[in-house]
């Protein structure tokens, strides 16, 4: 099978976001990924991808975990590396040049945004968020959860979450704004608190209490 097969990567239908298949575009981007390894790293490539198999294993991986980049980002990631390294890549080494590379929405990074999530105050809705991914991630997470558990129980838990949402936000999907709280209401109930107090002050002075 050709490395610049559109199938060379394997087929994966179980995607990264939502479940939806992955599209050709991502394949062609990964299988372009690897044909520009081979030509640049000729000796390297062969020697950890000398078998078929498991070079066919290795793109079905890289696929599953770059799938949240888009295939324009996976590629200038890749020329990234090119032109920065002397040495094949990790898929770890991939990811950072495939998050350097999108710059069609700029996120915080996962832990930058964890820690905005948990010192934001309440109400959450009324926080200027660096981005509303951060919200809707420690939404997703619970905002109690996050503020009880050690940051080595509730982080994985928000990064899971916090990816899986700038996944679909680099797909297409646009995040809702939390709906800011009702101010005036709790002015109302303010101000009748303070009517009561004013009413039952005159009513004592009245029965001299």
């Amino acid at each position: 099978m050709s490395t610049n097969s559109p199938t060379a990567a394997g087929p994966n239908n179980s995607g990264r976001n939502g479940g939806a298949k992955t599209s050709p575009e991502l394949i062609d981007a990964i299988n372009q990924v690897f044909a520009l390894f081979r030509r640049n790293y000729l000796n390297q490539y062969h020697k950890a991808f000398g078998d078929l198999e498991e070079l066919n294993h290795t793109k079905r991986l890289w696929l599953e975990i770059l799938g949240r980049f888009s295939p324009q980002a996976i590629l200038l990631g890749a020329r990234g590396v090119i032109e920065n390294s002397e040495y094949l890549p990790s898929l770890h080494t991939m990811i950072h040049y495939c998050e350097q590379a999108d710059s069609t929405t700029v996120f915080p990074d996962a832990h930058s945004a964890y820690i905005e999530a948990c010192r934001a105050p309440s109400p959450k809705a009324a926080n200027a968020w660096s981005h509303l991914a951060v919200y809707h991630a420690g939404k997703a997470c619970d905002w109690y959860f996050l503020q009880t558990q050690a940051e080595a129980v509730a982080f994985p838990v928000f990064k899971e979450k916090y990816q899986e949402i700038c996944a679909k936000v680099r797909a297409g999907l646009t995040l809702n704004a939390p709906k800011a709280p009702a101010v005036v209401a709790i002015e109302a109930v303010a101000t009748t608190k303070a009517e009561a107090v004013e009413k039952l002050a005159v009513l004592r002075a009245k029965l001299d209490l």
